[in-house]
């Protein structure tokens, strides 16, 4: 009887020292910890930059490559437009091309065409301008005669008549060599006319290509698909929005703190996460951004008590080589606590070292 005594009170013990340490336990765990000087911490959320996939120009969505959740990488191919009718555009500007290339070579035959008409035109004027000159001479030989009376006065007549003949021509050589070169600065300029043509015409092939590229939709980022805002076959107009993406290389946690403690944030700063979801692990980060200007800010802050009301937001970037460790665990807003170091020499407690799945 004793015995049994005995072992019944050793059974007690036992069960009360474990229900000791299990009310210790569960003391411990919903007791707040409490931080130590040189820390400050703040609530936030986990965000991430988001960029959106939109058209250049409007049209069409011909195919989406990609569904929601699934990981891009940056170049490639997320959605593509139709572009026949950016093809045909194209085949007119061609066409076009082709046209103004081959009248910028009829151009120049024009040229040396009217080249060889100057050339021509001015063989013309010095043989007129020696003809004139032969005249001439041959007029003053007959006046000379004339006064001696050696010579008929009809000789004399017929002489001044082809030395006013040989004149007139030579002047219409000479208008034939002005009508030349005017006639070739007239095709210099259709050849200048049509060479810009060509250029004009390259310029629209190129921004017509530049449409036909852009209806290509790629991934500007590495990142995860988040939500398709269209579907093929929709018509879209210029900047609509075919996708959204969440750029899982640049992932942070936004929290504030009071005037007090924001004062002695430094960029760079160390910071530890504990996310709500995942209380048992610890997630390192930096500070990357401190604002500049409270967030929230009463009427007047003409005394200390209500400068400490001053928050200001801060930015704390969890490392990219993480990041892309646990991508597949990278989930934007979700809450948690934000843990910074104030001092540098302060030594991080225990419940806060890092601790990653």
């Amino acid at each position: 009887m004793n015995k049994s005594r005995s072992t019944l009170w050793m059974r007690l013990g036992v069960v009360l020292i474990l229900s000791m340490i299990v009310a210790w336990w569960a003391w411990q765990q919903i007791t707040p910890q409490v931080l130590p000087d040189g820390f400050a911490s703040g609530n936030g959320r986990i965000e991430a930059v988001e960029v959106d996939v939109a058209t250049t120009a409007g049209g069409r969505i011909q195919s989406i490559a990609v569904d929601e959740g699934d990981f891009v990488h940056a170049g490639q191919v997320l959605a593509t437009m139709d572009t026949r009718a950016l093809m045909a555009q194209r085949q007119e500007a061609e066409a076009s091309l082709l046209r103004a290339r081959t009248d910028i070579q009829t151009s120049r035959h024009q040229v040396t065409q009217r080249e060889s008409e100057l050339t021509a035109a001015r063989a013309t004027v010095a043989q007129q301008r020696a003809a004139l000159g032969a005249a001439q001479k041959r007029l003053a030989r007959t006046e000379a005669l004339v006064k001696k009376r050696m010579i008929a006065l009809q000789t004399l007549d017929d002489d001044r008549a082809q030395f006013f003949a040989a004149q007139a021509t030579l002047a219409a050589a000479k208008a034939q060599v002005s009508a030349a070169q005017a006639a070739i600065l007239t095709a210099q300029s259709q050849v200048m006319s049509a060479e810009t043509s060509v250029q004009a015409v390259q310029a629209s092939i190129k921004r017509i290509q530049s449409a036909i590229d852009d209806s290509t939709l790629k991934a500007p980022c590495s990142g995860r698909v988040q939500y398709r805002v269209a579907q093929p076959g929709e018509v879209l107009p210029a900047g609509g929005r075919v996708l959204n993406l969440v750029d899982i290389s640049d992932v942070y946690m936004t929290f504030f703190l009071p005037t007090t403690e924001a004062g002695r944030v430094a960029l760079g700063a160390q910071v530890h996460l504990v996310l709500d979801a995942a209380p048992q692990f610890v997630f390192p980060a930096t500070v990357s951004y401190v604002a500049s200007v409270s967030q929230f800010t009463p009427k007047t802050v003409e005394t200390a008590e209500e400068r400490v009301k001053l928050m200001f937001r801060i930015k704390a970037k969890i490392p990219a080589d993480l990041l892309e460790k646990y991508r597949n665990q990278v989930k934007t807003g979700l809450p948690g606590m934000a843990y910074v170091r104030l001092d540098s020499k302060a030594s991080w407690p225990e419940w806060l070292q890092l601790k990653l799945p």
